[in-house]
């Protein structure tokens, strides 16, 4: 039986991440992978070939649509899907082959298998070789999520997907119904409508992304629309039938019926906790009322020695909320002071424009009865999204009315995701508009919108109106 300081199951970027910190302090360090590659679903089939997607995608669309006008002239624009997609299987590979590289490096053993806890001080890693035992002073669950099923509308992999198989689809499907109008559906939704398929979004909420503002929601719906995405909002997903070599997706909406042919469904209705497998009960592990692994506000479970980190536990389900996570519970087992602030974890939808919001927005600060002053800019007066054909969309910062302290931000528009990392900072110390709107920023850049939106919090902004 083999001994570790700390055993990390599940490889994603939590796992992972928090092996290789655990590693940097002197801790001896293994990490599970029932996978054939390191970086979990974020790397394999998530975040990366999708962001990999998204990119190919919108370089077809400038060529198509939009390079005339700046003087390029490029013929008959094609897309050759079979050439994209080995592109994104490209990008995959080096990043997981990096991951594998730096696992290495760090001297982290790498198990390959499926682990169960056997105790609350033993697992067994069930792998290609046989069965290994293996013993640890901590244990971190970090084994991620899955996407979600309908109980009315079973995944098959063919027709009925989930994004696992969205990102790898041999062709354009020529319709495409997507059940979920949150990131993961209205990103794959955008690349294959880029790609020429007629794509529907089927939201049962009243809007898409519903954690943003209704004014975001709105320019962004708009603008979805005028790329050619169908959305079909306050639409409740009732089943599924088959229409020859096609099918019928059904739902209905204040008590009427509606009907969206697709050759292909996309469920993206959320993920789950995946704990399967794991044998909790034999380390006595608890999970809460959503499946998710109970833990303090230090990530430790019930059980001395056992924590839990990432999608498995409460809070949002995002690669960057793991990490964080990982670092974290790795600092605490060194018994150094490990920290997250899960108030700023950014949220990001990657279409084009991107859409990003940190904090509290302004329709929720209102809603609980906080007073707020908020500062709006438009894209469209600054000079390098004119210059960049990027003049859609707006940044609105939130602050205290009182105290002029930074409660969060939302932003729609080019980089959008990029740009957020600014607002994380200024809030990450307590920072005021008034202290965004006085640091220097370069000119030209897109990041003056967030100067502007922060001189606009007390009505000073000096572009506009």
């Amino acid at each position: 039986m083999e001994a570790f300081d700390v055993a990390v199951i599940g490889a994603g970027p939590g796992g992972y991440v928090c092996a290789f910190r655990a590693a940097q302090l002197g801790l001896r360090v293994a990490l599970i992978e029932k996978g054939p590659t390191l970086g979990g679903t974020c790397l394999n089939v998530g975040c990366i070939p999708s962001k990999a997607l998204l990119y190919s995608t919108e370089q077809l669309v400038f060529a198509r649509s939009h390079a005339a006008e700046h003087g390029i002239r490029t013929g008959e624009v094609a897309c050759d899907i079979a050439a994209l997609l080995r592109r994104k299987d490209a990008v995959v590979a080096k990043l997981v082959g990096g991951v594998a590289a730096l696992a290495k490096a760090r001297k982290v053993a790498v198990l390959t298998g499926e682990a169960s806890f056997t105790s609350a001080t033993a697992l067994s890693v069930r792998g290609p070789g046989g069965v290994v035992a293996v013993q640890a002073k901590n244990f971190v669950i970090a084994t991620g999520s899955a996407p979600m099923e309908l109980p009315f509308l079973p995944l098959d992999g063919r027709t009925v997907v989930s994004s696992n198989e969205a990102i790898s689809f041999a062709s354009a499907p020529k319709s495409l119904v997507v059940v979920g109008g949150g990131a993961i559906g209205l990103e794959l939704g955008s690349v294959w409508s880029r790609l020429g398929s007629d794509v529907t979004v089927v939201e049962f909420l009243p809007k898409i992304v519903a954690g943003f503002d209704d004014d975001v929601v709105r320019t962004f719906t708009r603008l979805l629309q005028k790329q050619g995405l169908k959305i079909e909002t306050g639409a409740k997903v009732t089943g599924m039938r088959r229409d020859g070599a096609s099918a019928v997706l059904t739902a209905e909406r204040d008590g009427n019926a509606l009907e969206f042919a697709a050759e292909r469904i996309l469920v993206a209705v959320g993920r789950r906790p995946y704990t399967d497998g794991l044998g909790l009960d034999k380390a006595g592990v608890s999970l809460d009322e959503k499946g998710r692994v109970r833990v303090d506000g230090r990530l430790r479970t019930g059980v001395p020695g056992i924590w839990a980190i990432g999608d498995v536990v409460a809070g949002p389900m995002l690669a960057h909320k793991a990490e964080e996570d990982g670092v974290a519970v790795a600092e605490w087992i060194a018994g150094r002071a490990g920290h997250v602030d899960w108030n700023l974890v950014p949220s990001i939808v990657y279409t084009e424009p991107e859409v990003a919001s940190v904090g509290l927005g302004e329709d929720a600060a209102k809603a609980q009865g906080i007073g707020v002053s908020v500062g709006r800019f438009n894209f469209a007066a600054n000079g390098r999204a004119i210059a960049s054909d990027a003049t859609d969309g707006f940044a609105k910062i939130v602050a205290d009315a009182k105290t002029d302290r930074i409660l969060g931000a939302q932003i729609i528009g080019r980089g959008a995701g990029e740009l957020i990392a600014e607002v994380v900072a200024h809030m990450q110390y307590g920072g005021s508009a008034e202290d965004m709107a006085r640091t220097i920023h370069a000119h030209p850049t897109l990041s003056e919108i967030l100067k502007e939106a922060a001189l606009a919090v007390s009505k000073s902004a000096i572009h506009a109106i």
